[in-house]
């Protein structure tokens, strides 16, 4: 999976867990940093299941609010 693929999978899997629109979930992740933080830790978290990934995004939005 390319970097950008596991992006967008990233972004819908978020978007249909939380039910928001995939566009305000890609706007959040790049205010947040969550996309810099997935570019560059593609190669540790692309191996992890999307539970993993999920969590990490979760607790990063938590401490940036």
């Amino acid at each position: 999976m390319s970097k950008f693929s596991f992006k967008l999978f990233c972004i819908e899997k978020y978007a249909d867990k939380k039910a928001i629109p995939s566009n305000d979930v890609y706007k959040l992740f790049e205010r947040s940093g969550i996309l810099q933080m997935l570019d560059e830790d593609y190669e540790i978290l692309h191996g992890h299941g999307f539970d993993y990934v999920l969590c990490d995004i979760e607790k990063i939005l938590e401490n940036r609010q």
